[in-house]
């Protein structure tokens, strides 16, 4: 029921945006199952072109395993050998990967399942710069174990966004996914330390709750408080690269690279990823009153912070470190974003519990996950 009300608003929000909707037919994807010893792409798992480098191993006792999260998919097998779960832990890149994959194994074959057999080690049973120490690596079959389907496997897998597939062959099919910071993944996130005004004053991020109002714009550009209802992602123990840019009034705002920033244009605002956005550039900032105050773009650097946190507002935008940005990323298009969640905002209205889960909510996961399959490029970010 979630996921067919989800798909409804992404196809209708789709559909009334600008470029093609859903009324016109989806070019045909070519089909190229893997073969024995393939890779895709064709070269090392460990470059930068692929997952790239590894980064050290995760331990029980690392603070980094605050990182690695369950994977409780019910659509998932776990074959999970050791007995105590250690297949079920991964990145959060990872796991919104696999469980891309699950629904297009169920697609391509009624009645089979995706089966996990390796996923996060902490037994020493890989090489040295193994990425499954990481949590960044899973081996997978199909729950039939038919090894015929391997091929198929593998090409789903590289479909469903894994940055490097292989096809074992023999047994199963290995996939991996890039660091988290170094794609800037989640729902698009500010981090701790990053100032938002409330009703009753200044406040870190990190210290909002559902319920607050906070200063956001409306359709016409105008100050207003609005209601924070939930959040999109919230993850206090998280560290990522963030994009930090300075406008020319000394206004700084950081946040991940995917993040939706709205920046002066002719007609009011238009939207630009974080990382996209240039020197020369106009910043609409906190003026005097309910006005915007345009202010030029002079520097943008890559930084490393900690904490994620993306409030999701009645309004959809929000006020941060004084800079206008929406509450949406990953999407280039507010207004198709802002349709796409209207169901996160009417439940988040409708329920009373002030408690926010940590990490990506899950609706706003099912919705990146499908819309990553059936937008056009021109939508997302790459």
């Amino acid at each position: 029921m979630r996921l067919s009300v989800m798909l409804l608003w992404l196809g209708a929000a789709a559909a009334c945006g600008p470029g093609r909707g859903f009324n016109s037919r989806p070019p045909m994807r070519r089909v190229d199952p893997f073969v024995n010893g393939q890779h895709d792409p064709n070269t090392s798992e460990n470059n930068r072109m692929a997952s790239g480098p590894s980064e050290g191993r995760i331990t029980r006792h690392d603070k980094k395993f605050k990182d690695l999260v369950p994977n409780y998919n019910p659509d998932i097998d776990f074959k999970d050998d050791e007995g105590t779960g250690a297949d079920r832990l991964m990145t959060q890149r990872c796991k919104e990967k696999l469980n891309t994959l699950a629904i297009s194994v169920m697609n391509q074959w009624p009645g089979v399942r995706l089966r996990v057999i390796e996923g996060w080690d902490e037994e020493d049973s890989h090489g040295e710069d193994s990425l499954h120490y990481e949590g960044r690596a899973v081996d997978v079959t199909t729950s039939d174990k038919d090894k015929s389907k391997l091929g198929m496997l593998a090409w789903l897998a590289r479909q469903a966004g894994f940055d490097w597939v292989y096809n074992h062959g023999r047994s199963y099919v290995h996939c991996s996914v890039k660091t988290e910071s170094s794609v800037g993944t989640g729902a698009g996130c500010f981090p701790s330390g990053s100032v938002v005004y409330t009703t009753n004053g200044t406040r870190d991020i990190s210290a909002i709750q559902k319920g607050d109002r906070v200063l956001a714009a409306d359709d016409d550009g105008k100050l207003i408080y609005s209601e924070v209802l939930t959040f999109i992602d919230r993850d206090p123990n998280a560290t990522r690269q963030f994009i930090q840019i300075t406008a020319e009034n000394g206004v700084t705002i950081s946040t991940t690279p995917s993040h939706l920033l709205l920046l002066a244009a002719a007609d009011g605002w238009r939207e630009s990823f974080a990382t996209n956005v240039q020197i020369g550039d106009v910043l609409l900032t906190r003026g005097p009153g309910s006005v915007m105050r345009p202010s030029r773009v002079v520097n943008t650097r890559i930084t490393s912070k900690h904490g994620v946190y993306a409030p999701l507002t009645k309004s959809g935008t929000i006020i941060v470190d004084d800079a206008l940005a929406s509450c949406y990323a990953l999407v280039r298009s507010h207004s198709l974003a802002h349709a796409a969640m209207a169901p996160l905002r009417w439940m988040a209205g409708w329920s009373s519990t002030k408690e926010v889960p940590r990490g990506v909510h899950w609706y706003a996961s099912a919705l990146y996950t499908f819309g990553d399959l059936i937008l056009p490029s021109s939508y997302k970010y790459q």
